[in-house]
């Protein structure tokens, strides 16, 4: 995911605290990325020689969900204001079109609000879970997004820095293989741009559900939120949820036609190393595993999947994602190939999710990472937590404590690994386009993230805490 920075402003008085502390922040930033950049290039000239903040929380989520919203929130922002998608899901997802502008860093946090700047959008929203989310009618029936605190102004599915995103995979236990399908997601009290597409699943279907955010914190409440897992009680991940992970994860697992059926991990053919996977330490950040490859189209103010009949209409809209940036960007920058399945709501056209990312990688990663306690989504009150870790990586097919990685042993691998790959494959990502705008290339996005993920895991000089 993409943390987004603690303390984002959401009254008139954090919004001055922000902008005191910022020239401070950008500082320390900047001195840090500057010191990986001297780092990469170094080792780029000895390859040629031989040799968090605290979660909201909010008291009675239900009953304000169940209110009536103010004016504000059951309008629509102007058609396309805030809503075109960074390049993210349009180099990688043909049918999602190419549109330019949007400000939103895509698989990073959102850029640092400027002094004078228009106030930062509400970050923490609510989504409404239908009845039955992993049954065929709650699949096709929209979520509905809903500010957590309306005091902090509403929240909009189709602006870029509160999206949320919802995935769905089905196993179908009879033909042994993985189906995809992206649930809608629109503004409360909202009517789809386009009526979902319709789903029928198969006779003893196990079907897990995720959730990614492009805000701060994500909500679940509404009727099929007692049976999906949010964190931990006033604890929530932050950008990450899910609804039967666990079972879906299990059943795939268990199936040993389907494990036979996952690809071998392959080796790139322009670095000749093993191809890259969520857990590989040259993919991974501050909090891996999380968000979506997932792709909206907003038309005319609102929202609709991703279809045949919409992938030309509106403008896309993605979720900042270290599933959709190693599937729709790393790998195909390096020559490989993603691990795909049919999309339901697209007429069975090949596409990423996570649980495809991660069954892969269970399968085929080799000394694999996985999420450790000092991920900003896995900790409460900023201090490590055990049992929230292990939570999280259920969601996400991993085993549970103590297998893995301490923080020290996370930050070296991503010291070691992760920035000798990036000094390594600095031509091939430099050939390939960044997530976002705001970066000219695939090579200076992830130097970025890097840099960040760093400071942000305390890995400076091989510390971490």
């Amino acid at each position: 995911m993409h943390h987004r920075p603690p303390g984002l402003l959401v009254t008139s008085l954090r919004a001055a605290v922000a902008r005191s502390s910022e020239r401070l922040s950008r500082r320390r930033g900047d001195l840090l990325a500057l010191a990986l950049a001297v780092a990469v290039l170094a080792s780029t000239a000895l390859a040629g020689q031989p040799a968090g903040s605290t979660p909201s929380t909010v008291a009675v989520v239900e009953a304000a969900a169940s209110q009536p919203l103010p004016a504000g929130d059951a309008q629509h922002p102007a058609a396309g204001a805030g809503t075109s998608s960074t390049s993210a899901a349009d180099a990688g997802q043909s049918r999602a079109g190419r549109d330019p502008g949007n400000r939103h860093r895509g698989d990073h946090q959102r850029a640092a609000p400027q002094p004078d700047a228009a106030p930062t959008a509400n970050p923490n929203c609510t989504l409404i879970v239908p009845p039955d989310p992993t049954g065929a009618a709650g699949l096709a029936t929209p979520y509905q997004l809903v500010a957590t605190d309306r005091a902090a102004g509403p929240c909009h599915e189709a602006a870029a820095d509160q999206s949320a995103f919802v995935e769905a995979a089905v196993f179908d236990p009879a033909t042994h293989g993985l189906s995809i399908y992206h649930p809608l997601v629109v503004d409360r009290n909202d009517r789809p741009a386009v009526a979902p597409v319709p789903v029928s699943l198969p006779a003893g279907a196990t079907v897990g559900i995720w959730f990614g955010f492009n805000g701060d914190t994500l909500t679940l409440a509404g009727p099929g939120a007692a049976s999906c897992v949010n964190g931990l009680p006033g604890s929530p991940f932050g950008q990450f949820a899910y609804c039967n992970a666990a079972a879906l994860f299990s059943a795939a697992s268990a199936d040993a036609t389907f494990q036979a059926s996952i690809p071998q991990l392959g080796t790139s053919p322009k670095d000749h190393l093993p191809c890259p996977t969520s857990r590989d330490f040259s993919v991974v950040d501050q909090d891996q595993s999380d968000n979506l490859a997932t792709v909206y189209r907003v038309v005319d103010g609102r929202m609709a999947q991703l279809t045949a009949a919409t992938a030309d209409r509106g403008t896309a809209l993605t979720n900042g994602s270290d599933e959709g940036l190693v599937a729709r960007f790393i790998a195909p920058a390096l020559g490989c190939q993603p691990f795909t399945a049919p999309d339901l709501t697209d007429g069975g056209v090949p596409t990423p999710a996570l649980a495809l990312n991660e069954l892969f990688a269970t399968a085929r990663q080799t000394d694999p990472a996985l999420v450790p306690t000092s991920d900003p989504m896995v900790q409460v009150d900023g201090a490590p937590s055990d049992r929230k870790t292990n939570l999280y990586r259920a969601g996400v097919g991993q085993p549970p404590l103590p297998t893995g990685q301490t923080p020290q042993a996370y930050c070296a691998g991503i010291l070691g690994q992760g920035s000798a790959r990036l000094t390594t494959d600095a031509a091939f990502l430099r050939a390939a386009a960044s997530p976002t705008p705001d970066f000219p290339n695939l090579l200076a996005f992830l130097k970025d993230r890097l840099a960040k993920t760093l400071q942000q895991l305390d890995c400076q000089a091989g510390a971490g805490r």
